[in-house]
């Protein structure tokens, strides 16, 4: 794609762009888009496209979702079944099969599992909430916002984790440490943002493998789609509101841990996705490498925008959270509506978002349930998401608080229990 760097200087310096180092600027934005590696997408359970970068977000840009599974899926494969829809430049094709392709990841519908039927740890989950602090919320959030963006291929995306795991250190106490608790950096390979896995061990973690898993997600990266290596993305609720949800989440639940009052049955995660906003291209590593190791994730709460209620209030309605219920697991679902019913003072709406709307359609790509909670129904989220108008001062906290009420029942009920197959 050719730029023009004079006539972008005015513009984007009222779209946010980054005028010091303007040249850099311009040199990461072409060196994001210019490669002509074409890439493998699923927009569907059998169906796949061949795209170039430019067009993977294009296609973001019209609200089109699709998981990148280049490095994970066979690509004669997929030609040979007649999967791939569109047309397919015979020079992209060739240039895949010559990069060399994957084996066929074989996708599998998720394991069931019996979920408890009613919450069993009030008493250690309820006393915790007097204790969730906003100001600390609203700290990290200022912080994690701070960065000129969290683009997984820029420079500051990559100094964005590295703060993010100086603060998930932070949380995770010598003491927690001392007990088993590990803090985990999962490196990708095509780009410098990494992910970050933090695991509380379980009881029953065998010596094979950690057990059964349970796994609380956000994705750390943001984007601006008009020139997402160039311009300003503050992120606050995609997904700095999530983030920070499962930031304030862990803090109470390594205080209970390292007391004492907290023994989990299961291994419970806290996982910080790199590059959702790439075609979910985080977590589905994360998610592959578990499924190539033979772990075995029992349950998977994916949490993406909980702090916008603006639509919400304009519109008449009452204050609520959105339960996705396409593409996910019908029974995680109904337990993910007892913590709900349970722990949180508002309701939720059912509502879809589509096929691989954000990363916990990694985990069902896997075979592992996944449920997915949003801020609102989806016609009511935040509508400043992908711009330089994703800000702060946007963040309901009192609506981030339910989340993280959620997010604390959730992760402790499932991972203080023996789950059995269904």
């Amino acid at each position: 794609m050719r730029i023009a760097s004079a006539t972008l200087l005015l513009p984007l310096q009222v779209y946010g762009f980054h005028l010091f180092g303007a040249a850099n600027q311009l040199g990461s934005l072409l060196k994001g888009f210019s490669s002509e590696e074409p890439c493998l997408i699923k927009l569907g359970p059998n169906q796949y496209e061949l795209v170039t970068e430019e067009q993977k977000f294009k296609y973001r840009r019209e609200n089109i979702k699709f998981i990148d599974v280049t490095s994970h899926v066979s690509i004669e494969e997929a030609v040979s079944q007649g999967m791939i829809v569109g047309p397919v430049q015979e020079s992209m094709l060739q240039q895949l099969l010559t990069i060399g392709s994957k084996q066929l990841k074989s996708i599998e519908k998720p394991a069931k599992y019996q979920y408890p039927s009613e919450a069993q740890q009030e008493k250690l989950v309820s006393p915790l909430f007097p204790d969730i602090s906003i100001d600390s919320m609203r700290e990290n959030l200022g912080n994690f916002t701070s960065f000129f963006n969290r683009f997984f291929k820029s420079e500051t995306g990559l100094e964005s984790a590295i703060w993010l795991q100086g603060t998930i250190n932070d949380i995770v106490s010598p003491v927690a440490v001392e007990k088993g608790v590990t803090v985990t950096p999962f490196h990708h390979d095509k780009w410098d943002q990494f992910s970050i896995i933090v695991s509380i061990p379980g009881k029953n973690k065998s010596k094979s493998g950690k057990g059964n898993i349970v796994v609380i997600g956000s994705h750390q990266d943001s984007v601006n789609l008009l020139f997402p290596n160039l311009m300003r993305a503050p992120g606050a609720d995609d997904d700095g509101s999530g983030t920070v949800t499962c930031l304030e989440a862990l803090r109470l639940i390594i205080g209970q841990y390292n007391s004492g009052d907290f023994v989990p049955e299961n291994t419970l995660e806290f996982h910080f996705y790199s590059a959702e906003e790439g075609g979910l291209l985080g977590s589905i590593d994360v998610f592959t490498s578990y499924k190539n190791a033979g772990e075995k994730v029992v349950a998977m709460l994916q949490q993406d925008m909980t702090g916008y209620t603006a639509r919400v209030a304009d519109n008449g309605v009452e204050p609520h959270m959105g339960l996705i219920v396409d593409y996910t697991s019908p029974e995680l679902n109904n337990f993910v509506k007892l913590m709900i019913d349970t722990y949180c003072d508002i309701p939720y709406h059912e509502t879809n978002c589509g096929y691989a709307c954000s990363d916990h359609a990694s985990a069902s790509e896997n075979g592992y349930p996944s449920s997915f909670v949003i801020e609102s129904e989806m016609k009511l989220s935040n509508n400043y998401i992908h711009s330089i108008l994703d800000t702060i001062d946007r963040i309901d906290w009192e609506h981030v608080k339910e989340h993280v009420k959620l997010t604390v029942g959730f992760a402790v009920e499932l991972s203080s229990t023996k789950i059995t197959d269904a």
